[in-house]
């Protein structure tokens, strides 16, 4: 491989890791924090544009290069993880950017290592993995509704650093981040998904029943950070009340710590189209569909 080549396939250095600075401990009744300044709708679409534009270039270079990239998004219920995801994924491929949100364990997955179902979903070479959830369900609704143990939940928060180090040393960029949403803005979201007939999907019996336990999961949260908040594979924090800017920040982070640069690509015309020749349209009745609008 020539210098220059292999200047091209190194793509740009990755960013030094910042320190993750802990978030204030949220106190009931706390106002929601104001922006400076609201980020109107067209300024939103306007900075998600030239985002995407670069999660396409990220997109072709994952490609190219065979990165593998692995992204973990947790939060309390109504925090935004959904809304993120669509944001990242909704102008790249699927085949590249995949999403994985799993159910709750089959009784055959619960007698397994409670890590080897995760494991079958991490990327490949060229894949961006999204994980709505994910193994961090032990440290925090499991452990929170108690669908496991004290004594499990313990083992998982001193086992994961080590797991974590292996997916690592195998080659895998893993991004971890922690939406942060306040008291006021989860009552305000959840509420929107019991009124909104387009939301009421998002409301599970379970946010119901985890809705009043906000400080034991401010509890399982901080000992999560406490244990796994490592430099070789650290937590960022994302505040999230205001969805727009949280959205933004997160893809911006993603694309300062992937190393990637613009593949060159041929320009493209479109060829001239076939003479109609001796086709005729077929007789064929059709059955279209009605313009209602």
């Amino acid at each position: 491989m020539s210098k220059s080549e292999k200047r091209h396939h190194q793509g740009k250095s990755a960013p030094k890791e910042e320190t993750l600075e802990m978030p204030p401990p949220v106190q009931e009744g706390d106002a929601k924090p104001e922006a400076d300044k609201s980020l109107s709708g067209k300024a939103y679409d306007k900075a998600l544009r030239e985002l995407h534009v670069e999660l396409v270039k990220m997109q072709q270079w994952v490609q190219r290069a065979g990165l593998k990239v692995c992204v973990v998004l947790e939060g309390r219920d109504g925090a935004g993880k959904g809304g993120t995801i669509k944001a990242i994924t909704e102008r790249v491929s699927p085949r590249v950017f995949r999403v994985v949100a799993l159910p709750a364990p089959t009784e055959r997955e619960k007698s397994q290592m409670y890590f080897q179902r995760y494991f079958s979903h991490l990327p490949a070479a060229g894949e961006v993995v999204i994980f709505d959830r994910s193994w961090y369900n032990r440290a925090g609704v499991e452990r929170v509704m108690g669908f496991c143990t004290e004594a499990q939940a313990k083992a998982f928060l001193a086992g994961a650093p080590l797991v974590e180090r292996a997916i690592i040393d195998s080659g895998v960029i893993l991004l971890k981040y922690w939406l942060e949403v306040s008291p006021d803005e989860q009552t305000r979201r959840l509420e929107a998904r019991i009124q909104d007939g387009r939301k009421v999907w998002k409301l599970s019996p379970m946010d119901l029943k985890s809705y009043n336990r906000w400080y034991d999961y401010s509890r399982a949260r901080d000992e999560m950070f406490t244990a796994t908040d490592l430099p070789t594979a650290p937590w960022f924090v994302v505040p999230s009340d205001d969805k727009r800017r949280a959205r933004l920040n997160l893809i911006k982070h993603l694309l300062a710590h992937v190393p990637y640069q613009a593949v060159p690509r041929e320009k493209v015309k479109l060829p001239k189209r076939q003479a109609q020749g001796d086709y005729k349209g077929s007789d064929h009745p059709l059955r279209v569909v009605p313009e209602v609008y």
